[in-house]
């Protein structure tokens, strides 16, 4: 980890330095743009809103990098920066739709199973679709952990609230996600 640390800031020193911030930027979006493409993809979960979302993300990315101040490491800032485009963008598709988030998850659900790009046996888009059935944040949460591997720490820097509360609401999610399992076994 430390290594990764020593390149981001080699990376943020290059990017600062006029003459070498697009080679600096390309190198931190080639670092980091599968990444934050599958956390998004996960939440989303349609690619191509997917993919305009990554772009929105390193267009942010790009102009306020220059101010980054170091005080997280520079893929927890992206990542807080894919995952509140990510709630910017549902909220603006609920609100276009005037649709209950339970329509919206059904929405998105429908995506999954027709959407050309997923590449999963039937266990991967059950799960899918019992991660779908989550509120938003405890979605958020649980794709965090469960597929990020995440600590609680970082989540906590990245969604800015407290590790009781992500404990709280993985722990929910994941008795969720068993019901689902449960009740629509077969």
């Amino acid at each position: 980890m430390k290594e990764a640390l020593t390149n981001d800031k080699e990376l943020l020193a290059r990017f600062r330095d006029e003459s070498s911030r697009n080679l600096a930027f390309n190198e931190i979006i080639q670092k980091y743009q599968k990444r934050i493409y599958w956390h998004i993809r996960r939440i989303v979960i349609d690619h191509d809103d997917a993919d305009d979302i990554v772009q929105e993300v390193f267009i942010k990315v790009w102009k306020n990098l220059i101010n980054f101040r170091e005080d997280a490491q520079l893929y927890t800032w992206i990542y807080r920066i894919a995952t509140n485009e990510c709630i910017t963008f549902l909220n603006r598709k609920k609100i276009k739709a005037t649709d209950s988030f339970d329509d919206h998850a059904e929405y998105l659900s429908d995506k999954l199973t027709e959407n050309i790009y997923v590449d999963g046996n039937e266990i991967q888009i059950k799960l899918q679709k019992a991660i779908l059935t989550l509120p938003e944040k405890q979605r958020i949460v649980f794709n965090m952990k469960y597929f990020d591997e995440l600590k609680y720490e970082e989540m906590s820097e990245i969604l800015e609230t407290s590790v009781g509360g992500l404990k709280a609401s993985y722990h929910l999610a994941v008795k969720k996600i068993e019901k689902y399992f449960y009740e629509n076994a077969g």
